[in-house]
């Protein structure tokens, strides 16, 4: 599956410059900045999950291909339809189950993580076996007969189905309160590494924006920013979006090129160690219209109460309801009329994970939630006429201990985003 960022790099041919502009050029790599996540930290987020297992009452957990997998284990895995997963009982020793042929490259990548090598219980089967037997069988062995098996919730349905009729004395469950309770309360190390991303991507940005002539298209502008993103010593990119487009929040794919006094929106980040940013701003290359002006400012002002109403204690749907009040009280409603998207989204090892700010969230085990320190989101209103342009102002938001934060400075005007 294609994300949103992949599928729009995939949608354009890129335009490579044999010679950078100079902003770019400039740019020195960031990369030694970056600490990796250790095993100790691994095992540590296991202990976490476990206590949450006992909380929930969840006798073992079930970790498939994806980014809870290397969140927990290290493992990068992609391995399309046969299973391979990690099965983490709330007391014993981990296990895997692995295709025959694949055992040693699993255990090269497990001697990576917090289980080491030599020693995993690693379980497999041939192609004419079932690997769901031997979830059931390392089960067993770990003394879960019975009881609830907690399923990573981005697990193919195939898999927890064939465990399900392998087993079918164990009761499945979404393990989303065990691994969701994990993910999104990020440790120091953590913010570290998305802050250093976010700072990455306006760096970049900025760099690309001192770039900007008149006659370059939205392909030329992402070649620009992927390349400022690779001089920084990170993997990124963006969605360019010019003029009319920019009222659609996630753009178009229609051709579209920069004139004098064109608004422009960009929309990306970087990822620094499996860590995510997210970061859009909104721009004019040249003078903006007053109805720009005016638009931008209404939008600053509700990114300003996001962060003014975040700290701990408070529900998740207050971030939304503080910022739509400000487009709403401006004109621009009601609901969702022009701001038609929430204020944002939980981000980390992923670009959008839990929670939601949002009022009647469509998850419903995080309507109980309100904000926790450490927590992290986008902060991103936006306002969107239709056949004319849109504006969106988006950072990334930590919850701190008594309040909140922005990762990066907010943009300061659509002539002066940086």
């Amino acid at each position: 599956m294609f994300t949103r960022r992949e599928f729009l790099a995939s949608s354009t041919t890129a335009l490579v410059a044999t010679q950078l502009p100079a902003p770019i050029e400039s740019l020195t790599s960031m990369r030694a900045q970056a600490r990796p996540i250790t095993s100790d930290e691994r095992r540590a987020r296991i202990e976490k999950a476990r206590r949450l297992m006992a909380q929930h009452k969840i006798d073992a957990l079930m970790l498939t291909q994806g980014t809870s997998l290397v969140y927990f284990t290290n493992i990068r895995w992609g391995g399309g339809e046969r299973l391979f997963t990690c099965v983490v009982p709330a007391k014993g020793d981990p296990f895997f189950v692995c295709p025959a042929f694949e055992e040693d490259r699993a255990r090269e990548q497990i001697a990576l993580g917090p289980f080491g090598g030599g020693k995993a219980d690693v379980r497999t089967w041939n192609e004419d076996e079932s690997p769901y037997a031997l979830v059931a069988s390392g089960l067993k062995d770990r003394g879960v007969a019975t009881g609830t098996l907690g399923i990573e919730e981005t697990t193919k349905f195939v898999w927890s189905d064939g465990v399900a009729a392998a087993a079918p004395q164990l009761k499945l469950a979404s393990a989303t309160p065990v691994v969701a309770g994990c993910r999104m309360i990020k440790e120091p190390h953590e913010i570290e590494l998305m802050r250093l991303a976010s700072q990455v991507t306006l760096k970049a940005y900025e760099a690309v924006f001192r770039s900007l002539q008149p006659g370059m298209t939205q392909n030329t502008v992402a070649d620009l920013i992927e390349q400022a993103h690779a001089r920084l010593g990170f993997t990124g990119g963006a969605g360019v979006q010019v003029g009319e487009f920019t009222a659609l929040p996630h753009g178009s794919i229609q051709p579209q090129t920069i004139r004098e006094g064109t608004i422009l929106m960009i929309d990306g980040g970087c990822e620094v160690e499996g860590y995510q940013s997210d970061i859009t701003r909104t721009f004019v290359l040249g003078r903006p219209t007053d109805k720009m002006k005016k638009v931008f400012d209404v939008v600053k002002q509700a990114q300003t109460a996001t962060l003014k109403a975040a700290r701990p204690g408070v529900p998740l749907d207050a971030l939304d309801a503080a910022a739509r009040k400000v487009v709403v009280d401006a004109g621009y409603g009601p609901g969702f009329t022009y701001f038609t998207h929430r204020v944002g989204h939980g981000m980390g090892m992923d670009g959008h994970e839990w929670p939601y700010l949002v009022r009647n969230n469509m998850f419903g085990w995080e309507r109980a939630l309100s904000l926790q320190p450490h927590m992290t989101f986008s902060d991103e209103p936006g306002i969107y006429i239709r056949g004319e342009f849109g504006v969106r102002l988006e950072d990334d938001l930590h919850i701190t201990e008594t309040g909140a934060e922005l990762f990066t400075p907010q943009s300061e005007s659509l002539e002066k985003p940086f």
